[in-house]
């Protein structure tokens, strides 16, 4: 696909318009403490994945009450530690770029409202239409929240542009038809150093000879 035929860009919120890289790893170190991993399971965090299949993966021997409450655990200890979040490099350029090209644009994230809207909020981002873990019933790898977002924005899920940092996160985009751009060398159809790439590339698409 032209990415001059785009009708929506549809964002990942940690690692692709939010830094919060730091907090992330300080809450799973100390959920860890709390319920000790097998390190047979794994690296501790595995991005893109809501907080309650993490889990899952990380003690696959708790039940699903016990699950969902290591769960509800883990969140609480993301809720409060947002000093050192921020905007990822060329995130507000790329969005201010998105309204100046009329291109309406959604956050999709694997956080539950409370922590996503914190953290956007921290960043600095007011995004239009937010998309949660609450709004769907499987996050990703699931397509169903990129199809939701361009659903609510009137858009072809196959002309929309979906942004990743993350496996689980492309293989959503991927599955809801979209071309997916990512960060962090993760496999993608397109695959940027960071957001300003990502705005030089859609600044070209509308003014090619420019």
């Amino acid at each position: 696909m032209n990415l001059s035929q785009l009708q929506a860009v549809l964002l990942d919120m940690d690692g692709t318009l939010v830094d919060s890289d730091a907090a992330v790893e300080r809450s799973w170190r100390t959920w860890a403490a709390e319920y000790p991993v097998d390190p047979g399971c794994g690296p501790l965090i595995a991005h893109g994945l809501p907080a309650l299949g993490n889990v899952r993966r990380l003690r696959p021997d708790l039940s699903e009450d016990e699950a969902a409450a290591a769960a509800r655990y883990q969140l609480e200890l993301e809720y409060v530690d947002v000093a050192d979040i921020t905007a990822t490099p060329g995130a507000h350029e790329l969005l201010g770029e998105l309204d100046l090209l009329g291109l309406p644009w959604a956050v999709v994230t694997s956080a539950d409202p409370p922590l996503a809207r914190t953290r956007l909020a921290a960043a600095g981002i007011r995004p239009a239409l937010l998309v949660t873990i609450d709004d769907v019933r499987a996050g990703k790898p699931d397509p169903e929240g990129y199809l939701l977002a361009a659903r609510k924005l009137g858009a072809d899920p196959r002309r929309c542009l979906v942004v990743e940092d993350a496996e689980a996160g492309v293989r959503a985009g991927q599955a809801a038809g979209a071309v997916v751009a990512a960060l962090r060398g993760v496999p993608a159809d397109i695959q940027i150093a960071d957001l300003h790439e990502l705005t030089s590339l859609l600044r070209q698409a509308e003014n090619p000879r420019a």
